[in-house]
C-alpha cells in the first residue's frame, strides 16, 4: 500500500466525519435554542451527555441474543477464533472480540459495542458463499468499525436525528396554533426557524447517510492495513453484490442516487481498495482456509418459514 495515499484518506474520512457530525449536533442545538431559547438548547445537551455517559453500558450479547442469534464457542470454528485474534491483534485491541452465528441465507456481518466489549456476528449465508481469504476481509472490515467505535459514533448520529425530528415535529405543532394568533396580530413571521423546522429531519437523515458512508470508507481501508490484501475484501464486496438481495432490489438500488444510500457504491469501495493493491503477496489468505473455516459446527441450521425467509 502507497502510505501516503492511505494516510490521505484517513485525514480526509476523518474530517468528513468531524464536518458532519458537527453540522448534525448544530442542527439539532439551533432548532432547541429556537423553540425554547437557551433552555431548550440545554435540554439537548443533557440528553447528548446521558446517552455519552449510560449507553455504552448495555451488553452486546443481550442485544444479539434479542435478534436471534448465538455465540459460537471455539470448537466450533477455530480456525475463525484464530484468524480474528489475528486481526484483533494487529488492530491493538486489547479484548478480541465475540464471535455470533446468525441462522439466515442473507448474506450480512455487522458489529456491535465498543473496543472493550464488541461482538462480530456472521450469517450462515455468508459463511456458506464467501471463501476464506474473502471472510478475512470481511472480518477485518468489521474490526475496523469496532476499533474506531463507529458503532457509538453512528448511535450519536442516530441520537441526533431524533432529537433534531422530535423538535421539528413540536416546533411545527406550536406552529399551527401559533400561526392565526399570528396573523390576526398582525405580527410577523420568524421566516428562517420556519424553514429550518420543515427540512431539519430531511438534512438530518442525509447528513447521517453520508456519515454511513464515509465511515464505511474508512472501515475498508483500516481492513487492508489489518490483512494487507485488499482484494480479498474487495472479492467479498463483488460477491455480496452478486448475490444479495432479488432482481427488483438491485434494480431499485441501481437507480438510487449516491445521496440516498447508507452505504457506498460497490463499485466505488472495490476502485479504491484495488488502489491499494500491495506488489507482496498477502498473508492472511496463506492460512486463512481451515477444515471449520467456513463451516462451524451450529446446532440450528437456517430453515425455510412460510413468510419466504430463511432463518
Amino acid at each position: 500500500m502507497a502510505p501516503a495515499l492511505v494516510l490521505g484518506r484517513r485525514v480526509s474520512n476523518f474530517l468528513q466525519t468531524a464536518l458532519l457530525l458537527g453540522a448534525m449536533a448544530l442542527l439539532a442545538g439551533y432548532l432547541g435554542w429556537a423553540l425554547l431559547g437557551g433552555a431548550g438548547l440545554t435540554a439537548a445537551v443533557i440528553v447528548v451527555l446521558f446517552f455519552l455517559a449510560f449507553a455504552p453500558r448495555v451488553s452486546p450479547r443481550m442485544m444479539l441474543r434479542l435478534a436471534g442469534a448465538s455465540e459460537l464457542r471455539p470448537e466450533q470454528a477455530p480456525g475463525l477464533y484464530r484468524l480474528l485474534g489475528t486481526l484483533a491483534q494487529r488492530a491493538g485491541l486489547t479484548r478480541v472480540p465475540h464471535l455470533y452465528y446468525m441462522p439466515t441465507r442473507v448474506l450480512n456481518a455487522f458489529a456491535v459495542g465498543s473496543r472493550d466489549d464488541a461482538a462480530i456476528t456472521l450469517t450462515d449465508g455468508l459463511l456458506r458463499r464467501l471463501e476464506g481469504r474473502e471472510i478475512a476481509g470481511v472480518l477485518a472490515h468489521e474490526l475496523a468499525h469496532v476499533r474506531a467505535n463507529d458503532v457509538w459514533v453512528m448511535t450519536l448520529a442516530e441520537l441526533a436525528g431524533r432529537i433534531t425530528g422530535t423538535l421539528s415535529f413540536f416546533g411545527l405543532a406550536l406552529l399551527f396554533i401559533w400561526l392565526p394568533i399570528s396573523l390576526l396580530s398582525g405580527g410577523g413571521l420568524p421566516l428562517l426557524p420556519i424553514l429550518v423546522m420543515i427540512f431539519a429531519p430531511t438534512i438530518s437523515a442525509m447528513l447521517q447517510l453520508a456519515l454511513s458512508r464515509t465511515r464505511e470508507y474508512d472501515a475498508d481501508i483500516a481492513a487492508v492495513e489489518l490483512t494487507g490484501d485488499p482484494r480479498g475484501l474487495a472479492s467479498a464486496l463483488n460477491t455480496l453484490e452478486k448475490l444479495q438481495g432479488g432482481w427488483m432490489e438491485r434494480m431499485f438500488l441501481a437507480r438510487m442516487p449516491n445521496w440516498m444510500r447508507s452505504h457506498p457504491q460497490t463499485d466505488a469501495r472495490i476502485q479504491r481498495l484495488l488502489a491499494l493493491e500491495a506488489e507482496q503477496p498477502v498473508d492472511i489468505a496463506d492460512w486463512a482456509d481451515d477444515p471449520f473455516f467456513r463451516r462451524p459446527r451450529v446446532e440450528r441450521a437456517p430453515r425455510w418459514r412460510w413468510s419466504g425467509l430463511w432463518y
